[in-house]
């Protein structure tokens, strides 16, 4: 999200605004920028990733002004449908922001039609309707419109259910209208083309604004055709002509840069031959003619080769060998000892990666205490002289870059191994390389460490995790300066502080697991459903806070009263659940000796960040399960595998985790098919790679310009693996073909 312009202004004599924009699955919020105040063309320069859990048809953007004493307002919104993500791909884009009504916000979700006759009408079933407040009770309004027809027949209300299965007839006579003059009245000829058949889908609201409006299908009776009835599922649509008309152009704009990736993956087999090639990239000599490199020559962006790339090793166990191949080499073609890994390079990008999924608990045991302080305490550590207003206001700053420097040089213990190692292998590549200079093996890891580690963590929390939401302005500043003397402190070539960077480089022991960490994570508002711990205690769903901190898992009425805890030590198991157990979205499970706590959180992002964070600090329990239970214990059995007693052994595997400190979802491959979707992106480069292969073995002579860019250092073995590489995508393409071509047979109207 990059920034917004011509706001309209607020309607009083102030006139600025406070806005922040959200971004949206269709209407489900999964992330929200900063607030802007006092603009009306707010920059907010975000960038936001996203593993999508779910269908959608819309990812949405909305602009609110936040309101302190009332329900902060919709300024605009853009949508864009998910069919049109790839026309904007890694584009700036400025969209006309659009205006919001209710009738005209629909959540993804699908209805099957009625089944209906020309005189009846059979209301089946809903699938995957919005949850508002926590809860769904839909019902259907039908109504058979034509020239002097209006009225609607409603369906009973479905009640906690986002998956309504409603099952029901109605009736509607077909009469001559009154203004039909001819003696006979043909319904088949005449009036039929002019009626149609309209399914409102609402839920019941007990509050005093009335009922929601979740969206309608409109189907005129002419599809009947010969057959006289007709059975099919629609996508749910906004209402004609809804909400207030609003000038389009006076609401304003929003720049965006979407990045938008679809993955269809294949069965395992079908990415041997490229994965293979992948994976054995640490053994080629040199490396800079292996796949991995290739990839990261033919990309446009580093980064676009680096995520799938580490992703990929990661899972195999393999990131290490490979990091100290690239890392080796290109420390092998730097001339300067204070340039090493200052560019983006695909080793720095790929250490950057790393770190991001490797440390984040490292992150948490490290920095969030003392983040949590400064954004409580509200110090000023200013040290402008324009702004300085008191003089201990830089002592604050002293202070607090004193402790953070502290934990971090003291914090080796608790770095995960594989960063560990990592670390160790660039010591020994830098000391080897520039042997006169006896620092740079220290500066080789303070420039990851310190400059792309915690530097930025402590200048955006919120991005990693440490912090729900953005700091306000003040606290920003204290955060930036605190940054900025952070990076100092690391980047410094020849000082005293060296000695101080030691502990990275000189600590490379494997370290076990431990829970000896200290974080909190802040209180969540959501929605479990009653333990049940009494034989006839009721089971149903309340709204509770939730909090976790280094010892437990608890839930509260209120902030400040505990209704019942779970100690870390006692969590075998975090995983999700079945939405066909409940019929709600976004559940997981905390599974306990004794039972299973049954959790709904606010949004599909919220359900991952809880088992994520869950799983990792309990990953070390010894009595952890290795099976579990995908849905549900009711009615006297499990609903997945249909077993009685309720404690029967799992049915499905636990979600797998990493060794060396490491808690990773990744998919093999789909990492390797995203691989292969950039290869196949750029082939063109590919290609004019083997002809640089050719021109320099043929001549061996100086590049040719139009070559220049490749790293080419053997170009018979690179020559021979852009062949393979070549060989492999093209195989995957053809297979990609089929694959549309039998999905664009199989899809019609109606189908899902």
């Amino acid at each position: 999200t990059r920034e917004a312009k011509n706001i309209p202004p607020y309607p009083g004599p102030n006139r600025m605004r406070d806005c922040y924009c959200t971004v949206n699955l269709d209407q489900e919020e999964v992330f929200r920028t900063k607030i802007v105040e006092k603009s009306l063309c707010p920059f907010y320069g975000e960038d936001f990733y996203c593993e999508i859990p779910r269908s959608f048809r819309h990812l949405s953007f909305y602009i609110f002004d936040r309101d302190v004493f009332r329900r902060d307002s919709s300024i605009g919104k853009v949508a864009v449908k998910k069919e049109d993500l790839q026309k904007y791909h890694g584009k700036d884009t400025w969209f006309q922001l659009q205006p919001v009504s209710a009738d005209s916000e629909v959540q993804v979700s699908t209805e099957r039609t009625p089944s209906f006759l020309i005189n009846s009408c059979f209301v089946l079933e809903c699938q995957g309707l919005p949850i508002v407040n926590g809860q769904c009770d839909p019902y259907a309004a039908v109504s058979l419109l034509g020239l002097s027809r209006s009225e609607a027949k409603k369906t009973k209300v479905k009640r906690k259910t986002n998956n309504p299965q409603f099952d029901e007839v109605f009736y509607f006579e077909v009469t001559r209208p009154p203004s039909y003059t001819k003696r006979q009245f043909d319904v088949e000829e005449e009036d039929v083309d002019k009626l149609a058949l309209r399914v409102d889908l609402w839920n019941a609201s007990n509050l005093k604004f009335g009922d929601e409006f979740l969206g309608g299908v409109r189907v005129p009776l002419r599809v009947l055709g010969q057959a006289g009835v007709h059975d099919a599922w629609y996508f749910l649509q906004p209402r004609e002509n809804g909400g207030k008309s609003v000038k389009v152009e006076d609401l304003g704009s929003l720049r965006l840069n979407i990045v938008y990736t679809e993955d269809h993956v294949f069965p395992s087999e079908h990415y041997t031959p490229l994965r293979d090639l992948l994976l054995d990239s640490a053994n080629v000599e040199p490396v800079s003619a292996s796949a991995a490199h290739t990839l990261g020559e033919v990309c446009r962006e580093k980064q676009e080769a680096a995520i799938p790339l580490v992703r990929l090793f990661l899972h195999y166990g393999k990131i290490v060998p490979f990091i100290s191949a690239i890392a080796h080499a290109e420390i092998n073609r730097t001339q300067d000892p204070n340039t090493i890994f200052r560019g983006n390079s695909l080793t720095s990008k790929c250490i950057d990666e790393t770190m991001k999924l490797a440390g984040m608990h490292y992150l948490q045991v490290t920095l969030k205490p003392i983040i949590d302080e400064i954004c409580t305490e509200h110090k000023s550590c200013e040290i402008d002289p324009v702004k300085l207003k008191e003089t201990s206001l830089s002592e604050n700053l002293r202070l607090y870059v004193d402790r953070i420097f502290n934990v971090i040089t003291t914090s080796g213990v608790r770095c995960p191994t594989v960063m560990c190692d990592i670390f160790f292998s660039l010591r020994e590549s830098a000391a080897t390389r520039f042997q006169v200079d006896q620092d740079v093996r220290y500066t080789a890891v303070s420039s990851f460490i310190f400059l792309r580690f915690f530097a930025p963590a402590i200048l955006s929390p919120n991005l990693f995790h440490l912090r729900p939401h953005h700091p306000d302005p003040a606290t920003s500043r204290t955060l930036t300066l605190i940054s900025k003397t952070i990076q100092t402190l690391g980047s410094l070539a020849k000082s005293k502080s060296v000695s101080q960077l030691k502990w990275a480089v000189y600590y490379v022991r494997k370290t076990t697991c431990e829970r000896s960490f200290f974080f909190l994570f802040p209180f969540r508002f959501m929605i479990k459903r009653a333990q049940g711990r009494n034989r006839f205690g009721m089971k149903n769903f309340k709204k509770r806070w939730f909090r976790l901190t280094n010892h437990e898992f608890t839930y509260h009425k209120t902030k400040g009263w505990i209704v019942f805890y779970i100690p870390i030590e006692n969590i075998l198991a975090v995983e999700r659940l079945e939405e066909e157990s409940f019929k709600m979205k976004n559940m997981f499970q905390v599974i306990q000796p004794e039972r299973a706590l049954y959790i709904q959180a606010n949004n599909c992002v919220e359900a991952r960040d809880w088992i994520d964070i869950l799983t990792k600090v309990s990953q070390c329990n010894r009595k952890r399960l290795s099976t579990y239970h995908p849905s549900a214990y009711l009615n006297g059995h499990w609903l997945c595998c249909k077993l009685s007693a309720d404690s029967a052994p799992g049915c499905t595997p636990c979600t797998g985790g990493l060794p060396a400190n490491i808690q990773l979802d990744v998919d093999g491959d789909r990492e390797t098919e995203r691989i292969y979707s950039l290869f196949s992106t750029y082939m063109t480069k590919l290609i004019k790679m083997q002809e640089a292969c050719g021109s320099k073995s043929v001549y061996d002579g100086p590049e040719q310009e139009e070559y220049s860019s490749f790293v080419i250092d053997d170009p018979q073995e690179t020559y021979k693996t852009l062949k393979q590489i070549i060989s492999a995508v093209q195989t995957l393409e053809q297979q990609h073909t089929k694959y549309k071509r039998d999905k664009f047979k199989k899809t019609k109207i109606g189908s899902q």
